[in-house]
């Protein structure tokens, strides 16, 4: 990974954290100018990162967490018979690497789905940050929260829910996250494809574009390949009742 120039410019004023449109959706939310400050001097931001290209792998040393910026992250591991298994997705103003807080090596793998521009943040200087910022520990322990309820939230879905269920369910958190970074939550672009999105809910390929397809005869959603357009939203509410009560369902969902 490049290291940090600590030049300053107008490219890091533009994307520093006081700067940031999505610093109430990452760390810095809550913080002080001051505190936002000593988290700018921590941060390394990196040039544009391309389609397939890896933060990480399973078994890298851990090094630091990753905050998306522009783009999007899919998450996966490598389960025993050599087979990927998707994780979750990882949205603007999202973490990955909240792996490596475990031990000393990633367990999974973090690869860029589309043009995405990603902050890095070295475990050491963070924790360090951690001691003297309360407002910053918070932070930590409330996102490490929201990723154990959000792994919780995954497994009941998986356990308990139809193959409709489960894609409805899915579409309901995209739409939440992207309402929370000001965009549309009912026309979007998905970054992952079909066999991912099969791949993190449990279901065929062949499934999953079945359902996409019923879904658009039933008035439910307007789809052109990867564009999505939600028509309907109350009727796919009405589908994971009363799973939606936790509507992100997973911040990387």
């Amino acid at each position: 990974m490049a290291k940090k120039n600590h030049t300053l410019n107008l490219d890091d004023l533009k994307v520093s954290c006081q700067n940031c449109s999505l610093a109430d959706l990452c760390l810095p939310h809550g913080m002080a100018q001051e505190e936002l400050e000593q988290l700018d001097d921590i941060v390394i931001r990196h040039r544009p990162m391309q389609p397939g290209q890896h933060l990480f792998r399973p078994g890298d040393r851990s090094y630091a967490l990753y905050a998306v910026r522009a783009g999007s992250l899919k998450s996966y591991c490598i389960t025993e018979d050599g087979e990927e298994q998707v994780l979750g997705f990882t949205l603007p103003g999202e973490l990955a690497g909240m792996d490596g807080l475990g031990g000393d090596t990633y367990a999974s793998a973090s690869v860029v789905l589309e043009t995405s521009s990603i902050c890095e943040l070295p475990f050491e200087r963070l924790q360090s940050l951690c001691h003297v910022l309360p407002s910053l520990n918070r932070q930590m322990m409330k996102l490490v929260g929201r990723e154990i309820t959000s792994d919780q939230h995954m497994l009941m879905l998986l356990g308990k829910r139809s193959a409709e269920e489960r894609l409805a369910s899915f579409l309901l958190s995209l739409s939440t996250r992207y309402r929370s970074r000001g965009l549309s939550p009912t026309e979007f672009n998905l970054p992952m494809s079909r066999q991912d999105i099969g791949n993190y809910l449990g279901l065929a390929i062949e499934t999953v574009s079945r359902l996409f397809a019923q879904f658009q005869e039933r008035n439910i959603l307007r789809v052109n390949r990867r564009q999505v357009g939600i028509v309907d939203l109350e009727t796919l509410r009405q589908m994971v009742e009363p799973c939606v009560s936790n509507p992100s369902l997973s911040q990387q969902a």
